[in-house]
């Protein structure tokens, strides 16, 4: 007979269909304070001066440099099998934007 034990330090994740689904966004905005990171992620249509904050992300300054280096390397291995991505440069990557709604406090 076998048993079912489960390592204690296994995490058990779940995904639920509504969020499987995911959100698209094609502008991160990142901000901190001397607690937390903040990443708003936007999406912009062309045309559309307004554009709305689709999901926003709170993290610890550990956690944000884990994601970083996470993302790093995935970029790397996806540089590996597909190539460079290129990154096309217009108007020195700078949005015009400004930003309402509840602030937050740290």
């Amino acid at each position: 007979m076998k048993e079912d034990f489960q390592d204690p330090q296994q995490l058990n994740i779940e995904l639920s269909e509504d969020v499987a689904q995911g959100t698209y966004s094609n502008l991160a905005i990142i901000t901190h304070s001397p607690s937390e990171f903040v990443v708003d992620f936007v999406l912009v249509m062309p045309g559309i001066p307004k554009a709305n904050v689709r999901s926003r992300i709170i993290l610890t300054p550990e956690h944000a440099k884990r994601l970083m280096l996470a993302l790093q390397e995935n970029i790397h291995k996806y540089e590996n099998f597909h190539g460079p991505i290129q990154i096309h440069e217009s108007q020195n990557n700078v949005v015009p934007m400004t930003f309402s709604g509840p602030t937050g406090q740290a």
